[in-house]
This record gives C-alpha cells, structure tokens and sequence, in this order.
C-alpha cells in the first residue's frame, strides 16, 4: 500500500514491498531501498540505511497525520498523505477538524494495546492505543488536552480502516 510523505515542500511516493522483522524493504520515488528501522524506548527511531545512522524524533502536531521529525541539526513538517486524507482532500472538506475528538485507523489492522479507559484525563500527544498493520506497529496519539468519553476497542481486536478507535468529549 503505497503513500505520499510531504515533508517541507517536497512530496514522496512510498511504499513498503517488504518486511523482515525491523529489516524493511522500501519504494522511495522508485528507488530501492534496504534500511534497518528501530523504534526505541524513548519514542525516536533510528535508521540505518546505506552505511549511514539516523535518529529522527517524530512530534505529533494539532493535526492528525501531521508531525514535527527532529533530527540532530534540523527540524522538518512531515504530512502522512494515505488513503483517507487523500479522500478527504479531494472532497473538499475539513473533516479533520471535526474529527479532531476522535481517533481512528486508516487502515485495518490489530489493536496491540488500549492504553486509555473512559474517563480519563489525557493530554496531546499521549499515546492512546498501538495498532499493528501491514506488519508494522502504530502509536495513535491523543490529538489534544480533554477527558475519554469512549473506548470503541480492547487488546486484541480486528479492526476495520476508518473504524473509530476512541472518542474524546
């Protein structure tokens, strides 16, 4: 399944073509590429590819789909164009904004781990629930400051792309 990463100015068409535990294979604009891709403890991850390290740090913004990647000596908006923020620019619409209180999966997949229950206090950038899809494991993160009003899913559920995963008052 193929995406576009807008970062800064520049668009790029990627897709993953295969996975062998962090070992991925990638399409990058039609280039090959083998990297070695680790999530660590602290939230950033580290690449290798082509004899170089990278660490990049990825910053949810207001806006979902939308981060600030750090790396060591620059700062880059990064924009996750899938399938449904494609739909949704095409139509014209702000549905981000409205769906700002609600979390949901572009994609099917795997809840791995529900980390909220109703009621609780959060805050932005929390992580709320970790879904697995295409072999690769997402963190989904509280888009702003508000209390749980519902948790649609629980630990080990299938789920569906566009399923709302959990809602915010």
């Amino acid at each position: 399944m193929a995406i576009e990463i807008k970062v800064g100015d520049r668009i790029a068409w990627v897709d993953l073509r295969g996975q062998d535990g962090n070992l991925l294979e990638i399409e990058v604009d039609g280039k090959i590429l083998k990297v070695d891709v680790m999530h660590t403890a602290d939230g950033t991850f580290s690449i290798l590819e082509g004899g170089h390290s990278y660490n990049i740090e990825l910053v949810p913004r207001n806006q979902p789909k939308k981060y600030t990647a750090y790396t060591l000596y620059q700062e880059f908006e990064v924009e996750i164009i899938d399938a449904e923020a494609r739909y949704l620019l095409d139509r014209g619409t702000n549905a981000f904004a409205s769906a700002e209180k609600k979390i949901s999966s572009p994609m099917p997949g795997k809840v791995v781990k529900v980390f909220v229950t109703e009621g609780d206090e959060v805050t932005e950038g929390q992580t709320a629930v970790v879904i697995s899809a295409m072999k690769m494991e997402s963190e989904y993160k509280i888009p702003m400051d508000g209390k749980i009003k519902k948790v649609n899913v629980k630990d080990g559920d299938t789920i569906e792309g566009g399923q709302i995963l959990i809602e915010l008052e």
